[in-house]
This record gives C-alpha cells, structure tokens and sequence, in this order.
C-alpha cells in the first residue's frame, strides 16, 4: 500500500515540475516578445496585443522573427521539462557595428534541488539567428542572487502577480536604459547542461557579455519548483 502512495507522490510531482516548466517557458516566451517591443528593435506596427497575465502583452506577427521564437520554445520546452536549463539570455547587437548593446538574463534555478543553476556544468546554445563571429569572452560568472525560499504550493494568481511586476520593471527599463542606435538584431542564448540532446540547427556560442557594461537586478518570480532571477546589462553611451 505504501509503495503505490509512494508512486502516487512520485506522479504528483512529475506533474507539477511539468506545470511549472511550462510557467516558465510562456514567461521567456513573452519575455522575448516584450524586449524586442519595449526596446525597438523591430517597428511597434510589427507587433499583435494579446492578454496574459491580466495585461496587454506585444507578440511579434513579422513571420521570420515567428518562426524564430517557436524554434527557440519548441526545444526549450523539452530542456526545460528534463530540468536542464539553467539560464536564457537575450542580446540586442548593433548591425552597423557587430557590438552587443544589451543583455537580458533569466537565471533558472530549480527549488529542492541539489543541481543549483550557478553550480551545474552547463553549455550555451545559440537558435538559429546567431550569424556572428565574435571571439568567445571569458567564463560568465553569474551575479549574485538572494537566496531561495522555498515556500508551499503558490496560487496561479501569486505567480502571475510577481511576473506581472518583472513585465512592468521591463516597461519602465526604457527610463533608465540607453536609446538603441541605428539598426539592431537580437539572438537567443540557451544554457543546458553539457549533456543535453542538441538539434543540428543549434549551435555553441560565446557568452556575448557587454564589455563594461552597467547591470541592474530586476524582480524574480517562483513557482512551486523554479525560481527565475532577471538581470540587464546595457553599455553606456561614451
């Protein structure tokens, strides 16, 4: 009797990381969709409203860029259930110069877990976007980060109302951040564990850190089984 109890909690918390992981994949899904609004990257005529998170969220509807995200979410859906996501991270690189201008960095750490993102061996995957060349930086450490509470089961309500406050901090980052120059593209950098199954499309990168950048913590959210830290790097005008 104890046995099937124990296979019963096991199903439970299969269920609930899957829960969770797809929580975190829509946030990073929105998230991208967010920055490349917020920040211009592409024109606001390029973008479609949506309600998430009881607000109005910006979609891309340009084909390509589409295409791009659901290449990204399509794998990190599958990392991200296998829990060997540790970090995503998003760039905005000048066309005109190859430099990157800014980096968004979402810290993944699972709660209860003994695989901390800041400890585990992890490689950095790059979609199908990345065209550069760069030379690789050095080894990325990663900011320090308050330490986690692992509290009770969250409401979807209290989930949503702390991603609500992360979409509102990247709206109001346009105050504080740079005005971005001429013509930018973005790419989208996944860290999964060294010994995570990779499609042929994606390939290894470097860290594309900003060389002497300034870096703001913003807000993190939780689930019952991840917590997501958020950090902007942006180079400062001369």
């Amino acid at each position: 009797m104890s046995g099937d109890k124990e296979k019963d909690k096991a199903k439970i918390h299969k269920l609930s990381l899957k829960g969770s992981s797809k929580t975190v994949a829509e946030f990073f899904e929105y998230s991208i969709n967010t920055i490349l609004f917020q920040r211009g990257v592409y024109p606001a005529e390029d973008f479609t409203a949506v309600k998430k998170y009881g607000l109005n969220m910006l979609v891309s509807s340009e084909d390509q860029v589409k295409a791009y995200i659901k290449k990204i979410m399509s794998q990190l859906n599958k990392w991200m259930i296998g829990g060997k996501v540790s970090k995503l991270v998003v760039v905005i690189t000048s066309k005109d110069t190859g430099e990157h201008i800014e980096r968004w960095q979402f810290d993944v750490h699972l709660l209860g877990n003994s695989k901390s993102s800041s400890k585990r061996k992890s490689a950095e995957k790059s979609g199908t976007g990345d065209k550069e060349n760069t030379v690789p930086d050095n080894d990325e450490t990663a900011p320090p980060t308050a330490a986690a509470t692992v509290t009770s089961d969250k409401t979807e309500k209290e989930i949503h109302d702390e991603i609500q406050s992360i979409f509102r901090q990247i709206t109001a980052s346009v105050t504080f951040l740079p005005m971005l120059d001429g013509n930018c593209t973005f790419n989208v950098l996944v860290y999964a564990d060294a010994d995570s199954e990779v499609p042929m499309e994606w390939g290894d990168s470097d860290a594309k850190e900003i060389k002497n950048g300034e870096k703001v913590q913003l807000r993190s959210f939780s689930t019952s089984n991840h917590r997501v830290d958020t950090l902007v790097s942006y180079k400062l005008v001369d």
